[in-house]
């Protein structure tokens, strides 16, 4: 029997089940709208840095009881700002602050964890525990991710214009700056919504993969928003049952589903497929040689 039906047969284990896929649907589907915009504005090394510099944040609140969404968050934003800033006042261009910033807050969390006795393993903290939520983190999840996705929608074309093309935004009277950091916000509150199901590491694959493989199927934003959002869901649904079928974990499950995803969109999108767009100019060179 396979470790689907043994959760399907098992009422604590179908719980379970649900659970994990309410999660990472909920997840998902506001890291898919995300996506497209971190894609299109090339910020992928932003959303790694986010989900590497919340560690000490998750630490320190743990350390003085606070909700570990608070340190997350609190600790995503202290990375965001500083990058922004130290880019802005300095000749060291945005990815190298970037990466100086995210590793040296990865380091101080991986010190400041090895100083303190807990029960909560390192391995969920990287790489999530989405056997382990509850409702109530579900509920929290979902909570956040309709927040984001609101925002989204609703700020969509402001949004848009920012990432192509931000002195027009300015000329035009937009908030170029608050739309910079709002952005980021909404980055944090993702990667940190994420935290308990997938970790760390993995929740930037959920803000990365789909909006690259949307990119590569549509040329047209609502469009590619849809796919994204798409993508995300069904990405984490077949990963969640794939996982309880083979006895493997979700989280990562999820990811190498999203990684097939995308070499079948390199390979075969109807525009920008590496295999169409051969065929395209077989049939040209053909059609041609035939004249």
């Amino acid at each position: 029997m396979s470790g689907l039906s043994l959760y399907l047969n098992d009422p604590l284990g179908r719980e379970l089940l649900f659970q994990a896929l309410a999660i990472s649907a909920l997840i998902a589907a506001a890291a898919g709208a995300l996506s497209c915009f971190l894609v299109l504005k090339g910020w992928a090394l932003m959303g790694d840095a986010i989900s590497h510099a919340i560690l000490p944040g998750v630490v320190l609140a743990y350390l003085i009881g606070a909700p570990l969404v608070v340190g997350a968050f609190c600790a995503g934003m202290v990375c965001a700002v500083s990058t922004g800033y130290l880019s802005a006042n300095s000749r060291v261009k945005q990815d190298t602050v970037m990466g100086v910033v995210f590793s040296g807050m990865f380091g101080l969390g991986i010190v400041l964890y090895t100083k303190i006795e807990t029960e909560v393993h390192l391995d969920h903290i990287l790489f999530g525990d989405m056997l382990g939520v509850s409702w109530d983190d579900v509920i929290q999840t979902g909570l956040i991710a309709i927040a984001a996705l609101a925002v989204i929608t609703a700020k969509r074309r402001d949004l848009l214009v920012f990432t192509f093309d931000p002195q027009h935004g300015r000329a035009v009277g937009l908030r170029i700056d608050w739309l910079h950091y709002g952005l980021l916000t909404i980055l944090s509150l993702v990667i940190v919504s994420a935290l308990q199901a997938v970790g760390l590491i993995l929740s930037i694959a959920l803000v990365i993969a789909p909006g690259a493989i949307a990119h590569l199927i549509t040329d047209q934003f609502d469009r590619m928003l849809i796919v994204s959002v798409a993508v995300g869901v069904v990405s984490s649904v077949i990963g969640v049952l794939l996982a309880f079928h083979i006895n493997a974990a979700p989280a990562p499950t999820i990811v190498v589903v999203m990684m097939a995803f995308f070499i079948a969109a390199f390979l075969f999108a109807p525009k920008h497929g590496i295999l169409r767009a051969r065929a395209r100019q077989t049939k040209s060179l053909t059609r041609n040689s035939v004249r």
